[in-house]
């Protein structure tokens, strides 16, 4: 009989926050991806179209660890209106001497939230201007709130504009914003206005169609597209993408499938794929980023099972360190 823990919401929100540690452990994931032999499957995905519903199960085994994680995100867009939450799901912790199951972690999706904030804050420290102050938060939901609360922690940011396309939305988030981070926050009414002069952008909305177009970019700007994790989704325009100084994806055998590359793979704009690295290349010196205060870079993040099974390793290890979690044998 082995002991399996168990912990809840309540548990991994009381020992994990946004914060530089949990950021180091995304960081130090992509870097794995790029110099160890990390084993990681394509996602499995299932869409149930009559609910607007799609659910993805990730995974990877990360040298070095004591454990991988298996990640159930299922994410059902139209909850709002039930008055639930759009994205919920869980991850099983186990050996990856044994296979046997450690700990179930019920987070309900705040383990993903939170790692996915940190991969935009390590995306932004390796490509972005160190003395980026303003940014452009396209979306209005969780995950905006919770990107610019990791980009803080990384860059010195003082303005944020938002765009939304329900605009009663984006006022209201864009007051509870100020309210929360004293920042100078203005609730834009087009896209054209939220891109102007900004340092850094964050896209993160579910869109179908192209948000960000060429006629944004500008020199130095850096783009982090959060939101195009399915083959359907497309926020950064193909031509936009083809124009960019410098792509780079979480993991490109996922961005030519499901993220923003594969909509300019398909527009057949991108003429040289050699020039393409992934952020763990970036962050080991394997490849260049940001080289010039005047580049355009762009950091395609669709989400790793890298990444999920660093963020489980570590909230593990705080919940048992602090004494927290159900123990249940099995």
């Amino acid at each position: 009989m082995t002991d399996i823990t168990l912990l809840s919401e309540a548990d991994l929100r009381a020992c994990v926050a946004l914060d530089l540690p949990s950021i180091d452990a995304i960081e130090q994931a992509f870097v794995l991806l790029a110099t160890a032999a990390v084993a990681m499957p394509p996602i499995l995905r299932l869409d149930i179209p009559e609910h607007n519903g799609e659910v993805d199960v990730k995974t990877a085994y990360l040298p070095g660890l004591e454990r991988f994680a298996i990640k159930v995100s299922p994410g059902f867009f139209d909850n709002p209106k039930l008055g639930l939450p759009s994205l919920n799901g869980m991850m099983m912790l186990l050996s990856a001497r044994t296979g046997l199951l450690d700990a179930l972690l019920l987070d309900n999706g705040y383990l993903t939230a939170v790692r996915t904030a940190a991969a935009g804050a390590v995306a932004a420290r390796a490509l972005s201007r160190a003395d980026s102050r303003r940014v452009a938060l396209i979306g209005a939901g969780e995950q905006a709130a919770l990107q610019l609360q990791a980009l803080r922690l990384v860059r010195p940011i003082e303005h944020v504009r938002v765009w939304a396309r329900d605009s009663v939305k984006a006022v209201a988030f864009s007051i509870e914003l100020a309210r929360d981070s004293g920042l100078a926050v203005t609730s834009c009414a087009s896209i054209d206005e939220a891109m102007a002069d900004v340092d850094i952008a964050i896209t993160c909305t579910p869109s179908r169609d192209s948000l960000i177009e060429a006629r944004h970019l500008r020199p130095g700007l850096h783009i982090t597209a959060m939101g195009s994790d399915a083959e359907h989704k497309n926020e950064i325009a193909p031509r936009a993408l083809a124009q960019v100084d410098r792509y780079v994806a979480d993991r490109l055998s996922q961005t030519r499938l499901l993220g923003e590359l594969h909509h300019a793979l398909v527009a057949g704009v991108i003429a040289d794929e050699s020039s393409l690295v992934e952020l763990g290349q970036v962050l080991a010196g394997q490849r260049p980023g940001r080289t010039d205060a005047a580049q355009v870079t762009l950091c395609d993040l669709t989400g790793t099972g890298a990444q999920d099974t660093a963020m489980a390793n570590l909230a593990f290890e705080r919940a048992r360190s602090a004494g927290m979690g159900f123990q249940f044998g099995s």
